[in-house]
């Protein structure tokens, strides 16, 4: 068995491990790199083995920092399956669609504006590549081994996401390889707590919240009493959200708010997102795979109004009533959310809120590091609207989390490769699990290449 670290190996981002187990080479997800430039021109840089070589991919979410170069990897060549939940390949598939669209109108506005240094500033792939890639998403039964070749692949429930799963690859000699993709909380808001896995000879562990617990806070008071103060005050929130995830955890709470009269119920709620508006219908599709009650998940979306449509969007920027606006993406990247964010960013009136993890160097992270103004569309924007941070609503176990869940193996892997964390965290964790558990752990290079 080798292993390639060709993504989240130096950073909590870009996630691509590629295995090779006797002549078979799989691919353990194919992310995006996000964050600072430095990264996310890894994007364009080559993989080191040619596309086509590949035999499948396994795919352990729909996040983009997991699936978002697999248009990229079909665009280069890649023709093999890729295996993943049946909730992960509807997730998806609005994601790679979403991804694309908003990679060709970037590419578009830097070609019509001039601010980009190329000429003609080009997206890293098109909606074409993305269908492409989706053609080759074959969902599997969770918890159910099937034969990939030689290989016999299994997912396992993680919690975190909708479909967010485990990996487990063994081969024909018996040695067994676990990638836990990204780790779910154990109470979480929607999602079950993960399940635990009893054998690995090899491990590869996320590392997101290595060196970090999170706060003992109530989320759902927290943000009522935000909420509240804003619309005193004649201000509007602003929620930057993933669409997928954190949208509907937002949504479940704010339908509990105003049911338990904490917020006005008169309050207009807009989800700013057609991307979460499908994943919103997605997650009450598969509403079995939640820990609410099914009644919960099927009105997620009572009394708020979906803005589906883009000259709606931008009515809505324009409105002086306060109200609540849930928007993407979760670390102001991209999207809908940074019309929003200039409409809304000069005015103290207004709070924006970031309810989760903000990866280095993105927009989300400097505002709430408390940046004097950021750069939005080739222009810097005054921040002088309240900014917060809810760490809580974060779907990521943290520290002890993952403790938690490495402690369900019922012996130490012969070697644990510790990724998808900033540097601090994921030494921090390594740390943990060798000073705690006494497991051989080491945390890779980029583009290191071991034998396990």
């Amino acid at each position: 068995m080798k292993i390639r670290f060709l993504g989240a190996a130096d950073t909590v981002t870009g996630s691509r491990h590629l295995v090779e187990i006797g002549d078979q080479r799989l691919l353990l997800d194919c992310g995006l790199f996000q964050g600072f430039k430095t990264w996310r021109e890894r994007n364009w840089q080559p993989l080191p083995v040619p596309a086509a070589s590949i035999d499948a991919v396994l795919l352990s979410h729909a996040h983009l920092d997991h699936s978002g170069y697999l248009p990229a990897l079909v665009k280069q060549g890649f023709r093999g399956p890729i295996y993943c939940s049946a909730p992960t390949r509807d997730l998806a598939e609005v994601l790679l669609l979403d991804s694309a669209h908003l990679q060709e109108e970037d590419a578009r506005r830097a070609n019509r504006h001039g601010f980009s240094r190329h000429a003609p500033a080009l997206p890293l792939y098109t909606v074409a590549d993305a269908k492409r890639a989706i053609t080759r998403l074959q969902p599997m039964p969770t918890g159910r081994p099937w034969r990939i070749g030689d290989v016999t692949g299994q997912l396992v429930p993680v919690g975190h996401l909708l479909g967010a799963c485990a990996v487990r690859l063994r081969g024909e000699d018996g040695r067994t390889l676990v990638f836990s993709g990204d780790l779910g909380r154990a109470d979480d808001l929607l999602m079950p707590a993960p399940q635990t896995i009893a054998q690995a000879d090899v491990l590869l562990v996320e590392s997101t919240y290595g060196n970090r617990l999170h706060p003992h806070e109530d989320v759902q008071q927290h943000l009522g009493a935000i909420v509240r103060e804003t619309v005193r005050r004649g201000g509007s929130v602003l929620l930057p959200s993933f669409a997928v995830g954190r949208a509907q955890a937002l949504l479940l709470v704010l339908q509990r708010l105003k049911a338990a009269g904490e917020i006005p119920a008169e309050l207009p709620v807009f989800l700013d997102s057609p991307m979460a508006i499908a994943a919103t219908g997605l997650y009450q599709r598969h509403r079995r795979a939640l820990r609410i009650p099914a009644r919960e998940a099927a009105t997620l979306c009572d009394g708020v109004t979906l803005v589906a449509r883009a000259q709606d969007s931008e009515k809505l920027t324009r409105s002086r009533y306060p109200s609540v606006v849930i928007s993407a993406s979760g670390m102001a990247t991209g999207g809908r959310v940074l019309h929003h964010l200039k409409a809304m960013a000069p005015n103290p009136r207004h709070h924006i809120v970031f309810p989760g993890f903000q990866v280095a160097g993105t927009r989300g992270a400097k505002l709430i590091e408390g940046a004097p103004d950021v750069k939005i569309f080739g222009e810097y924007v005054a921040v002088k609207a309240q900014v917060s941070h809810l760490e809580g609503f974060s779907g990521h176990a943290d520290a002890q989390g993952l403790l938690d869940w490495l402690h369900g193996f019922e012996a130490p892997p012969a070697q644990t490769w510790v990724v998808h964390g900033e540097p601090a965290a994921s030494d921090a964790l390594r740390s943990r699990i060798a000073d705690r558990l006494g497991w051989r752990v080491a945390v890779p290079e980029h583009g290191a290449e071991v034998q396990a």
